[in-house]
């Protein structure tokens, strides 16, 4: 009989995802029945990672567990209508945990505890606590290959789009740069290794530089910039 627990695993596509994926598979607790990940409408890729939804496919497709999507924006539904649609959904199959990749943003952690345990889901975090250090070396050692694919504009320029994460890369990176990236300065598509069982091919067809308008706490708007690369499938130079 397997006794392990019910889950869905909130699927980035990025570095940070997959070795939390990876250490769900290694540590063999829970049964992941979807992968799940934020669509935006207005573009049809993933939300910040800008990862089209035929890549996200892929990446499903070689992890060998299905994609379960949410489109914001359609009829203006906000994330959390979309969350709670969801879990409603995942609660029939009998899910009683949501798994996530963060590091150490408390605010962020606790944000996903207050919308999804007042549902009867439980938050996990498989590298919660860590260093981005830390993270780093179980990065370097577990053998996954991931890509830059967004930059926050006044940060790191569009120069670091399309580089491997490696650690002559981290070298590169500026003082006060988080080396994850936890705080937004990058973001990264995982096109090979730990969870991946197949290589994914793709290739970057053009690099924009796009604005994203947030909503504080006050009430009051921000905008950041961000390059951002157009990825599509083909072969990886």
């Amino acid at each position: 009989m397997d006794f392990r627990k019910i889950a869905v695993f909130n699927w980035s596509g990025g570095k940070d995802s997959a070795l939390a994926l990876q250490k769900i598979f290694e540590e063999n607790e829970y049964e992941v029945v979807s992968l799940l990940t934020t669509i935006d409408e207005k573009t049809g890729a993933s939300s910040m990672h800008a990862i089209p939804l035929e890549l996200l496919k892929k990446q499903a497709e070689s992890i060998g567990i299905p994609l379960y999507t949410i489109s914001i924006g359609k009829n203006g539904e906000t994330y959390e209508e979309g969350m709670s649609k969801v879990v409603n959904h995942f609660k029939e199959l009998s899910v009683t945990h949501f798994i996530f990749g963060d590091l150490y943003l408390s605010e962020v952690k606790s944000y996903r505890e207050s919308k999804l345990n007042p549902l009867g889901i439980e938050v996990v975090e498989p590298l919660w606590g860590k260093t981005s250090h830390e993270v780093l070396d179980e990065f370097f050692n577990s053998g996954i290959k991931a890509q830059i694919i967004v930059t926050q504009a006044d940060v790191l320029d569009d120069s670091f789009i399309g580089k491997d994460i490696d650690h002559d890369l981290i070298q590169l990176l500026p003082d006060g740069i988080d080396l994850c990236g936890e705080n937004g300065e990058y973001h990264t598509f995982c096109y090979d290794g730990g969870p991946l069982k197949t290589r994914i091919d793709f290739e970057i067809i053009n690099v924009n530089k796009i604005s994203y308008c947030f909503k504080l706490d006050t009430g009051e708007m921000e905008t950041y910039e961000y390059w951002q690369a157009f990825i599509a499938e083909g072969t990886k130079k």
